[in-house]
This record gives C-alpha cells, sequence and structure tokens, in this order.
C-alpha cells in the first residue's frame, strides 16, 4: 500500500513515511492510494481478539514493515496499558456503549497514539535521527500523546492547548508529566488557533525538515487507521450478542476523525448501516451534512470542551472521497474555505450530503439531561463528550434489526464538575485522576502568534 495527497502534489509514498510525514508536504492529508474490501474476510475475523484483528486489518495498509515486527509493535501497545482490554462493548439500556477509556489517560485517543509512539520509536531505531513532535489539542490528545512519546529516545514532544479552555484534569493530566523531551505550551487562543499554527508550521517545508518536525494529531494517517479497529470488534460483539445483520453506529465529534475511521471501515465492508454524527454547539459538521454548507459559526465553550472546535482537521480526507478523489476540486473548495470561512458542495435529490450519515446536536442542556438520567436509570456515568453522542441517539430511538453502538470517548472522572452538576453528587473519581492532585506541573505561555511558537521550538531544541 502506498499513500498520497488530498492535494495531490506529492509522489506516492511507504507507510513509514506517511507517519514521519504527518501533515502532506503540500499541505494535504495523506490518504491510502485504495481501500481495501474486506467482506469476504469478517466471518473468519469474528473469533479473533483485538491484537490479532488488529494485525489483520493493519497490515492491508503497511507494506514496509515485516509482519513479525508488525505484530510484535501491536501486541506491545494492546497489552498492560489498557485494561481489561482496549475496547470492551457493554450493554446500558436500549444501547451499547463501546467504553474506549480503558488506557493510561483514559480517553480514546490512547488507542491510537500508544500505537503512533511505538511506530515513532520503531521508525528511529532503524533510520536514526531525531523527531521534533508539534501537537494542538483541545483536551484528550495532548495527554494521550504525551503518555505514547514520553521518555523515548530520540523524540521531543511540543504540545499546544488553548490556555483557560479544557477541564483542569485535562490540563493537568499534560502538565504533569515533566520527563525532558515533554513540551506544553499555553496559547492564548482556541483550539483552532493551535491547530492553525501547527498546519501552518507543518506547511513551512524548510522549517519542517530542518528540525524534522512531525504530528501526533489526527492528520497523521496511522491515528485513523488504528481507530478503525474498534469499529469492527463492536460491530462483531453486538452482532454477536443480537444475531442482527446491521448496526448503526453513533459518534460524538468535534474534529472529525473519530467518525472517518468508522467511515473506512464502513467502506471496507464493515455492515454499519448508519454513522451518526453528534455535535455539541459547534455544529460546523452538523450544518454541512444537512445542508452541504461548511461554514465558521461562532465559537462556543460548552460542558464538552474537547469538541468545541470549528475548523474540523479531518474533514478534507472525507472531503476528497465525496467530491471523486478529484485533488484539483478539493484544492479549490479548501482555498475558498480559507479566503471566505465557507464552502459549498451538492446535495442529492433528497437534500442529503451523503445517504449513510445522519446527524444532529446535543446542546449543554441535553447533556446535563442525558447524564443524570442515564446515572438514575442504568447506575452508568457517561461523560459530557460521551452524552452529546447519546442524547442524539436517544432522539433517534431503537430499532430491532439495526442496533445502536454509542461511542463512548473519555472516562467521567476526567470531568468531574459536569457530572456533579448533573447529578447533584461527586461521583467522577478515578485513583489516576487523583494521583494528580498534589503533582508539580511544568508549561509556558505563549501568545496566540505562530512566530513565537517556531522560535520556542527553536530555543528548545537548539
Amino acid at each position: 500500500m502506498k499513500y498520497i495527497s488530498t492535494r495531490g502534489q506529492i509522489e506516492p509514498v511507504e507507510f513509514q513515511d506517511a507517519v514521519l510525514m504527518g501533515l502532506a508536504d503540500d499541505g494535504g492529508l495523506v490518504i491510502p492510494e485504495s481501500i481495501p474490501d474486506v467482506a469476504d474476510r469478517l466471518e473468519a475475523w469474528r473469533s479473533l481478539g483485538y491484537s490479532d484483528l488488529a494485525f489483520e486489518i493493519l497490515r492491508l495498509f503497511v507494506g514496509d514493515i515485516p509482519a513479525d515486527d508488525l505484530k510484535s509493535l501491536i501486541e506491545k501497545t494492546y497489552g498492560r496499558a489498557f485494561e481489561p482490554e482496549p475496547a470492551p462493548t457493554v450493554r446500558v439500556g436500549p444501547i451499547y456503549i463501546l467504553e474506549l477509556w480503558h488506557g493510561p489517560t483514559l480517553a480514546f485517543k490512547d488507542i491510537a497514539l500508544q500505537l503512533l509512539g511505538n511506530l515513532f520509536e520503531y521508525i528511529l531505531a532503524r533510520r536514526g535521527g531525531r523527531l521534533n513532535i508539534l501537537g494542538a489539542t483541545s483536551g484528550d490528545t495532548g495527554s494521550a500523546a504525551i503518555a505514547g512519546c514520553r521518555g523515548r529516545a530520540g523524540i521531543d514532544i511540543f504540545i499546544m492547548h488553548p490556555a483557560g479552555r479544557v477541564s483542569p484534569i485535562q490540563q493537568r493530566q499534560m502538565t504533569t508529566v515533566l520527563d525532558e523531551n515533554v513540551h506544553n505550551i499555553a496559547v492564548a487562543g482556541s483550539f483552532d488557533d493551535c491547530q492553525r499554527i501547527m498546519k501552518t508550521l507543518a506547511a513551512d517545508l524548510d522549517f519542517k525538515r530542518k528540525y524534522s518536525l512531525g504530528a501526533v494529531n489526527s492528520v497523521n494517517w496511522a491515528r485513523v487507521l488504528a481507530q478503525i479497529v474498534y469499529y469492527f470488534t463492536a460491530v462483531f460483539d453486538v452482532q454477536k450478542q443480537t444475531g442482527a445483520k446491521q448496526v448503526r453506529v453513533e459518534v460524538p465529534t468535534g474534529n472529525f476523525g473519530d467518525i472517518l475511521a468508522g467511515w473506512y471501515a464502513r467502506r471496507m465492508g464493515l455492515p454499519i448501516s448508519r454513522l451518526i454524527l453528534a455535535t455539541n454547539e459547534n455544529d460546523i459538521l452538523a450544518r454541512f451534512f444537512s445542508s452541504g454548507e461548511y461554514s465558521l459559526g461562532k465559537l462556543s465553550q460548552t460542558l464538552s470542551p474537547s469538541m468545541d472546535i470549528q475548523v474540523a482537521s479531518n474533514f478534507e480526507r472525507y472531503l476528497y472521497y465525496r467530491v471523486g478523489c478529484d485533488a484539483d476540486r478539493l484544492g479549490g473548495l479548501m482555498d475558498d474555505f480559507a479566503r471566505t470561512g465557507s464552502l459549498r458542495i451538492e446535495v442529492d435529490a433528497d437534500g442529503l450530503v451523503d445517504p449513510p450519515f445522519v446527524v444532529g446536536v446535543g446542546t449543554q442542556d441535553d447533556v446535563l439531561a442525558t447524564i443524570r438520567r442515564y446515572h438514575e436509570q442504568y447506575d452508568y456515568l457517561l461523560d459530557p463528550h460521551t452524552a452529546v453522542g447519546v442524547a442524539v441517539a436517544d432522539r433517534l430511538g431503537v430499532k430491532d434489526d439495526a442496533p445502536l453502538i454509542c461511542l463512548s470517548t473519555a472516562h467521567p472522572a476526567k470531568f468531574p464538575g459536569a457530572i456533579k452538576k448533573a447529578t447533584g453528587q461527586d461521583l467522577a473519581r478515578h485513583p489516576a485522576i487523583d494521583a494528580l492532585a498534589d503533582l508539580p506541573t511544568r508549561c509556558v505561555e505563549l501568545p496566540n502568534d505562530t512566530e513565537a511558537v517556531r522560535e520556542f521550538i527553536v530555543k528548545t531544541i537548539g
């Protein structure tokens, strides 16, 4: 499998080069040259454990890592770091919850970023050199990326977060990691500002090459690839429990990476009848799939801060396929968006952008009511991001012929304020979170300025 760019201006590269490249050198996003059809392998895969299934899926996309090495990397990733397993599916009332928070930082990002850290280390050990990772986070990516890269030889990691706009626990998860290769930056702006700075520096090819700049955000294809796996395990689990031929999957998303992985899984042949996209009040994605218009709105701060995003970094990958893999047209649309803050594509005769997608918005009132109701009725705590999705899913209702899987993206202990506001009780606890309370922290504050971040990186690595 080779990799190309959505902008069509790079020569095809191997998987390892794609991992190190992060953002494509032409400013686009790296994608596989083709999407394998695995419909005829599903029955054989149903009985596989998580690591074995991950190996079968990843080997279709990884052509330049020997099979034994790839298998070892996967087994190393999904071993002790995930308890009791990476992605269990549990029945909660009328729906199935895919719990993706059993990793070291209690968020779904661990599943991909633990693998990415191992891939970085593997590649650098064989090629030599160093890698300086620049990432932007709206909350969970930062701590998961730091956990995946801390202390690793040949790697320095710089993580930007929007000052005052992540939860206190998310901030402590990042800033209490004092390894010498970890550098936290609080930017005086929004997550979209952090993401813009990251993409601007990555697009400066002279800077990128001179300072060996890499990426851990979901602009890195390996992130999306790793997330494809748990869609297969969840669908297999629910089909085994229900006998259903098709399932629906609901995904709370702000950056479009998690639901994009589900879109790829569906394209590969996994029997997902609908992908339900749920946003909070920052509803740029919901508006797009309802109207065909992708346009900036006012950024709102909500109880689900990791979804407080206007510019979804993975949307370009989806849009490339939506416009028939036409890189020139895609480039024109993205130029329109950069210039005007808006782009538009055609809808079908029924007014739909893409029939498999169903969309909805979960407001802050919806989040609080959903957390409260699921705790009272089912003795189950939802974090506020998962609650956005469950609120939308509940409005759609249960269908016996297509059971509903809701992705749970973080442990509720990461958002104790929202849980207490919803339930009136201090219920959101976890030993790993409690242990952060008295630890020292380290973080530098910088203005919302690309050059300030550039100068900090250069000064830090020398």
